[in-house]
């Protein structure tokens, strides 16, 4: 027994079959050095046509090989978790910490209530001791609607959860589970209760969203809660006092399950707003509910998840506990982050939503590297570390220390008593945002928050389950994802602009490799100028006769085939080994090239007006409900387009440019005006039409398609212009 205490409660294995990937990469490496060696050896002379832009590709090369280098890194090492579950339940099973569940939500119609409170039902129902779960959620849109839906979750938890310990339910969102589960028809008493639950649930579901709809609270539905009262004096989601409400009290000897069991706690908190104050968005909102959720319930550990990610794995805390709790390791994890997954992609991923590489191989390269960034979702955290508590070797958890339910005060004075923590005004002159709770003025707080814990001495944790812990939802149009990538990157080359740079704040700090891996996201936004330099330059000199790679008949290029065959090649098996298709691949090819000529563009567009003083920051929410022809385009994997946006132009005039650019080299080979001329340019007429077979979706859009979600006349003729126009200074 004694023996059995001793062992870890998780194991690090390393990936198999890595030299196989050193070797691609010492080939790539040798490929890359023969083509810098043809570039610099076949320079344009002074004068010649075509000197500058040759440069140019020279110069762009020289960023997509340190690219590359930086991508390596990243995946030469990955490593991989395993946790013992059962270990951890002998060892620990009455000594188990509280959790603190956080979920954020923003706006009611962006993210409707009945999605909001289904990943509430799912992390009140983990398997874990109830009496030491506690959740949270921040309603930053102060909707009396999303209020009554928390109210209403708060009374069926009494049913679901006792329903899902015993069907063993995943996963336990009501709405995931009934719509994949099948009636258990053989048994008739457990049909009979399994038929009762789902028509319950569906009874609650269609008064919350009857209520929504109606847009406003009837008198009759107010006189349910006291709570419905604060509603009185809210101007508007942005002018309102703190909403605070403890719907379940755990410590409540009355606030049990059907079947007599405690109930998690469940708060719902919407702290003050005023337009004099910045209430930095989500994180704004964390920090506030890491201050409330310390004189409430005080538990070691925090888990924050957003309102559209639901729980998928009723075990994920006890696995994350694996983690923080193992005798030789555990102290010094700061953070233990679980992969982000969706539940609503396609066969073939249209918009490239999946994350599957990323996940798959990119976070556990990261670990391997020195520990997981933590991306805003999924994340479990020790609660010293959001505290801004630096690790000392001498720092030890006392997992036996009971979360601080010694709180005397009734329901009511506690509520009174904590709405001070979350007023507009608290943060002024403190620390918070900088030194403690998470980093303020970035639009991705979590990547900086993660890489400050880091540097503070702190291990970070990627647990990627085979039953994957949270699911949530892709974005299902074209401009969703874009606009959500512009934002992604905009904030992190704001991190890798500033003095939170990796090489300057964690210098030192985390290992070199670690600094290097967090470039993969920050040098988002400069990819742009590369990649529209590769996709405009080379075509516009194709058109103009500027010959820019190797003839066809010289032996220099080989070492270009070989490097782009070998490395697409290694990018497709990639992908297809974790769980992509063909067609999948192609999608996120296209999807690679529309991020960075829009995305990334406005990205760094955005971040450069931002440092002139011509723009504010703002938080965009990706909405997460769509009408019933957007979903039955998406499920068709149909390209939405239907509107006039700056990136859809972009997007039309490149896939214009290179389609006349092509189509002026077609005529070139066919009419053998110059013999030659297929052998002078043949890689450059690969890449145009490479280019232009990607833009299929485009020219759809433009000038085929007749529906809604085509693209909009306007854009037709802006990006019709724009593309002529560039023609015809280049040939004249």
């Amino acid at each position: 027994m004694a023996k059995d205490d001793n062992l870890p409660l998780f194991e690090t294995k390393l990936a198999k079959g890595r030299i196989l990937f050193q070797f691609y990469s010492l080939l790539i490496f040798v490929g890359t050095c023969f083509i810098f060696a043809y570039r610099l050896s076949h320079i344009p002379a002074i004068g010649e046509p075509g000197r500058w832009a040759w440069i140019g590709l020279f110069c762009s090369e020289l960023w997509f090989c340190f690219y590359w280098f930086v991508t390596t890194v990243v995946r030469w090492n990955p490593i991989y978790r395993n946790t013992f579950k059962d270990r951890l339940s002998h060892r620990y099973e009455k000594a188990l910490p509280g959790i603190d569940i956080f979920v954020c939500t923003a706006d009611p119609v962006i993210e409707p209530p009945v999605m909001v409170i289904n990943t509430i039902l799912s992390v009140m129902a983990y398997d874990y001791p109830p009496e030491k779960l506690n959740v949270y959620l921040s309603d930053d849109g102060a909707s009396e609607f999303t209020f009554y839906a928390m109210l209403e979750a708060s009374r069926f938890s009494k049913i679901w959860l006792p329903f899902c310990k015993k069907f063993k339910v995943e996963p336990r969102s009501p709405e995931a589970y009934f719509r994949i589960a099948v009636e258990p028809l053989g048994e008739p008493v457990m049909a009979k209760e399994w038929s009762t639950v789902k028509m319950l649930y569906e009874d609650m579901k269609n008064r919350i969203e009857s209520i929504t709809k109606l847009g406003r609270i009837s008198k009759e539905t107010s006189k349910e809660h006291k709570g419905f009262d604060e509603w009185i004096l809210v101007a508007s989601p942005r002018d309102h006092q703190t909403i605070l409400q403890i719907l379940i009290d755990g410590r409540d000897s009355e606030a049990v399950d059907i079947q007599g069991q405690p109930l998690p706690t469940l708060v719902y908190l919407a702290r003050e707003k005023r337009p004099q104050y910045h209430h930095h968005f989500k994180a704004g909102a964390m920090n506030a509910m890491i201050r409330v959720s310390s004189k409430i319930s005080n538990s070691s550990i925090i888990l924050n998840v957003d309102c559209d990610m639901y729980s998928n794995n009723s075990t994920s805390i006890r696995e994350a506990l694996c983690f923080f709790m193992d005798g030789e390791k555990g102290n010094e994890v700061g953070f233990v982050q679980f992969p982000q997954a969706f539940e609503n992609l396609t066969k073939n991923d249209v918009y490239s939503s999946s994350l599957n590489v990323i996940m798959e191989m990119e976070m556990p390269g990261y670990d391997g590297n020195g520990g997981s960034c933590y991306i805003g979702t999924g994340c479990f955290h020790r609660r010293e570390t959001l505290s801004g508590q630096k690790y000392s070797k001498n720092f030890k958890a006392d997992w036996k220390r009971l979360s601080n339910r010694s709180v005397k005060e009734s329901t009511s004075v506690l509520e009174e008593k904590c709405k001070v923590l979350a007023s507009s005004s608290y943060e002024e002159n403190s620390q918070w945002g900088k030194e403690m709770g998470l980093k303020y003025d970035c639009a991705v707080e979590d990547l900086l928050t993660g890489l400050s814990i880091q540097c503070r001495g702190w291990k970070s944790i990627y647990f990627n389950p085979e039953r994957k812990g949270f699911l949530g939802v892709a974005p299902i149009t074209l401009l969703q994802s874009l606009v959500q990538h512009k934002r992604w990157s905009e904030g992190d080359f704001h991190i890798f602009a500033s003095k939170n740079c990796p090489f300057v704040l964690g210098y030192k700090k985390i290992p070199l490799k670690l600094q290097l891996s967090y470039c993969i996201y920050l040098l988002w936004a400069p990819n742009c100028l590369t990649t529209l330099y590769y996709v405009i330059v080379p075509s516009l000199c194709l058109l103009r006769g500027i010959s820019l790679f190797p003839h066809i008949s010289s032996s220099w290029v080989l070492a270009f085939v070989f490097v782009i065959f070998l490395h697409r090649t290694y990018s497709l098996g990639e992908f297809i080994w974790f769980g992509g298709t063909f067609k999948g691949w192609w999608n996120d090819q296209r999807m690679w090239l529309y991020k960075r000529t829009t995305s990334y563009f406005f990205g760094l567009l955005d971040y450069i007006l931002k440092r002139l003083g011509f723009s504010k920051s703002a938080f965009v929410i990706t909405t997460k409900v769509a009408n019933d022809d957007v979903s039955q385009r998406y499920e068709q994997e149909v390209m939405e387009f239907g509107t006039s946006s700056p990136m859809f132009t972009i997007l039309a005039t490149l896939a214009l440019l290179n389609a006349f650019c092509f189509l002026g080299a077609l005529k070139r080979v066919i009419a053998n005006v110059e013999i030659l001329f297929w052998e002078r340019f043949a890689l450059q007429i690969l890449l145009c039409g490479l280019l232009v077979l990607i833009n299929l979706p485009v020219y759809q859009g433009l000038f085929f398609r007749k529906d809604v979600a085509s693209l909009p006349t306007s854009v037709t003729f802006k990006s019709t212009m724009f593309a002529l126009l560039a023609c015809a200074i280049t040939l004249y």
